[in-house]
């Protein structure tokens, strides 16, 4: 699987995740699933953001290694 290919997947998989999410608050809108969200969506969110921005770094990284080399 190409870097491209694993930040595709993971980018699709956490737009999935928060579509059910907001599917999911349309029927459970308490003070738990607030606590939910906090405790473990909020962080899924910023560690996906995390992991794509690595991704695309490491995608900059291997272009200038591959340029170097040709």
């Amino acid at each position: 699987m190409a870097l491209s290919d694993g930040k595709g997947a993971l980018s699709l998989a956490a737009k999935e995740l928060f579509a059910r999410w907001n599917d999911v608050q349309a029927v459970w809108a308490d003070t738990q699933s607030q606590e939910f969200e906090k405790t473990y969506l909020l962080l899924i969110e910023q560690d996906v953001r995390s992991a794509l921005g690595a991704m695309d770094h490491l995608n900059h990284v291997l272009q200038m290694i591959e340029n170097e080399c040709e």
